[in-house]
């Protein structure tokens, strides 16, 4: 065979994999899609409805160049493989360069691999196949429905109450915080009251009032608190004492959605950031003497574990731990009914790349990540933990008062997943039955029930896993979606849901009802999973949908009232009507409400909001600046001489290893430039 091209998305893949395959294959980029849907047609949908919802596509802007210099090489080439990403994204991406770039049949082949290593892409190119088109049709869609819903949506929710977007998922992961804000709101806080013992014994312990004889009671008034104080006496005779050995188990190796959350639990991650640096740890990363790719493919749904990595971590553990800490292999092919392309769980490519020994290539963010990811998949096949629990309970006059505590006798998993959670053991003195301990020190305290928490990233994340809702590689784009987009903002790391939210979630429900919720979200990602497998007709389940869709949207169109512009307070002075805020291509602006009779715009007053000293230039200052979008921005006023910028708001402060800005970012406070992060 001739001369052999290898295409796949990224830049720094291609760099990975062309080292393992050597001069006889010549590996480039796609850089991601090559196309999308065009934006003409019916409703700028790019979908012809009446003719079996056949879409039109066109090359994404941009792209043409990539796509000239692509058909060049598959000319020059006697082979082409498509080695996009082993999901459907990536089948997608496959099929639509072999459609662009005119690839005969027989002149391509599929490869896919879950890691970024030398064997394993060696294999994947021995072992080609070709295109799923089931999978092809089932993101195509998607892609078509999100498309249909998205800009219908969209239109309406811009036209009649100033909003940004809506969408298939977004706008249920939406509803979802809306729903738990008015939970909160409409909470009714109920007085409750706890009375604790408090034991000063060689080890010090606290003990809970729980029971009066065999019933248990809730102490709802400080009344009853009193009573309580009012029969008991200083000395408490030792009831009963419950040991039990208790196991805890490691969780399996981490999917998409549960690396998201704990990430973000663990490490402080954003979803957005967490895909971001684990795609640089998959994709290649430069150790000195090779270039590897550190962990396997991390949009998957499966918790499988190979054969090849299983006996080799089993090794290490046996070597490096003893016998003793081997656990059970804790394998799924399926982790839920609703799974996409069930691969590998999320693990490192080598148990032998240990995070420490590689630290030096490593920036911080993917070290830490890199670290979490390895040992949850090490953990994953070590032996439970044993806790030696012990509950006691204490009676004084017939009030019964409890406290447990517990004793890690074999760590386990522990071993090397400790740091990673979170434990409330504690130590108890030892008990004998019919023993009395003596105490002055009663504590009685008021409280109030607590609405239910608002969600933060990791909860949501695994709200809308649970629910079926979307697929977890589209979670960080949602929730960075509906953030940006201006329907929530984030208070303590919770989503908090603006007027605007609440404004299109009561819209949507009132004429969408029957789409925009839970139900109906994750029944449709069943059918898009039936259509991978081959058992639905994709032009039957759009047919369907939109049959039920659109004469809702135009219902929409015609009687979903329009929120009126909101007035300054200041009258026109060309005309006396009432100055009003409209929104335009570039951010709000101050027009004529009687518009298109009168066109009066009012000038905007430029005002520069300084920050501080330029520390670069040293001649300008740092000001508050929009885009030609109206985004907002932080930059010198000495442009274009001093070039200093960045989209996080500067703290005033500079950064003392290298003297820019040190900015207020969603990781905190860090600098602008370098490495450097504020403790």
């Amino acid at each position: 065979m001739g001369k052999k091209l290898v295409i796949v998305e990224s830049p720094s893949k291609s760099h990975t994999i062309g080292k393992y395959l050597g001069s006889d294959y010549k590996v480039v980029s796609s850089m991601g899609h090559i196309r999308d849907l065009a934006t003409t047609g019916r409703y700028g949908l790019g979908v012809d409805i009446e003719n079996g919802f056949t879409p039109s596509y066109i090359p994404i802007k941009g792209k043409g160049n990539i796509i000239k210099d692509l058909k060049k090489e598959v000319k020059d080439a006697d082979m082409v493989y498509l080695a996009s990403d082993p999901d459907r994204e990536g089948e997608a991406i496959a099929w639509h360069l072999k459609d662009t770039l005119g690839i005969d049949d027989d002149k391509y082949l599929r490869v896919k691999f879950n890691e970024i290593t030398k064997n394993k892409i060696l294999e994947s190119i021995n072992n080609p196949g070709k295109i799923d088109d089931n999978l092809v049709k089932s993101q195509e869609t998607r892609r078509i429905l999100d498309r249909i819903i998205g800009f219908r949506l969209s239109k309406l929710l811009q036209s009649k109450i100033d909003a940004k977007s809506a969408g298939r998922v977004q706008s249920v992961a939406l509803k979802l915080i809306v729903d738990r804000e008015r939970e909160i709101e409409a909470f009714i806080p109920e007085e409750y009251w706890t009375i604790t013992a408090h034991f000063d014994d060689k080890v010090p312990f606290d003990a809970d009032f729980f029971r009066y004889k065999e019933d248990d009671v809730k102490l709802e008034t400080e009344e009853q608190a009193d009573e309580v104080l009012n029969n008991i006496s200083d000395k408490y005779k030792v009831e009963n004492v419950e040991k039990k050995n208790r196991k805890r188990s490691s969780k399996p190796p981490f999917i998409t959605s549960t690396l998201q959350q704990e990430a973000s639990t663990k490490l402080g991650f954003s979803a957005k950031k967490t895909m971001s640096v684990a795609q640089k740890l998959y994709e290649g990363i430069d150790l000195g003497s090779e270039r590897a790719g550190l962990i396997t493919y991390m949009r998957t749904d499966s918790i499988r574990l190979s054969d090849d990595f299983v006996a080799s971590t089993k090794k290490l553990i046996e070597e490096e731990y003893g016998k003793n800490y081997l656990g059970s292999v804790k394998v799924s092919k399926k982790k839920t009914d609703n799974v996409q392309d069930a691969h590998e769980g999320i693990r490192p490519t080598s148990i032998l790349r240990d995070p420490k020994k590689i630290k030096e290539y490593l920036d911080k963010d993917e070290f830490k990540l890199y670290s979490l990811i390895y040992k949850r998949a090490l953990a994953s096949l070590m032996a439970d933990a044993i806790v030696d629990q012990t509950t006691v309970i204490l009676n004084n006059n017939d009030y019964k008062f409890k406290t447990s505590g517990s004793i890690i006798i074999f760590d386990g998993y522990l071993k090397v997943y400790g740091d990673y959670e979170s434990s409330d053991d504690k130590v108890l003195p030892e008990f004998s039955v019919g023993e009395d301990k003596i105490t002055k020190d009663v504590e009685k305290e008021q409280h109030f029930t607590k609405p239910p928490a608002r969600y933060t990233e990791a909860k949501l994340i695994k709200e809308l896993e649970e629910l079926g809702i979307g697929r977890p590689s589209t979670y960080a784009t949602i929730l960075d979606t509906i953030r940006t987009h201006g329907y929530v903002k984030m208070e303590d790391k919770k989503f908090v849901p603006l007027e605007i939210g609440f404004q299109a979630t009561d819209k949507l429900q009132e004429f969408f009802s029957d789409i925009i919720n839970v139900k109906y979200t994750s029944n449709m990602e069943e059918d898009l999973d039936e259509i991978a497998d081959g058992k639905l007709v994709w032009v039957n389940v759009l047919r369907e949908f939109y049959d039920k869709f659109e004469p809702l949207v135009k219902k929409a169109f015609s009687e979903m009232e329009k929120t009126p512009a909101k007035e300054t307070g200041e009258m026109c002075p060309e005309c006396g009507s009432p100055l009003v805020v409209r929104k335009g291509k570039y951010g709000e602006f101050v027009a004529c409400s009687n518009y298109p009779t009168c066109k009066y715009i009012q000038k905007e007053e430029k005002h520069e909001e300084i920050l501080m000293d330029c520390p670069v230039c040293k001649k300008g200052q740092i000001v508050e600046r929009k885009t030609r979008k109206g985004k907002i921005f932080w930059g010198c006023n000495n442009y274009p001489k001093c070039k200093t910028a960045t989209w996080d708001k500067p703290t005033g402060e500079v950064c003392p290893k290298c003297g820019k800005l040190l900015v207020d970012s969603k990781d905190g406070i860090k600098c602008m430039e370098c490495d450097y992060v504020k403790e």
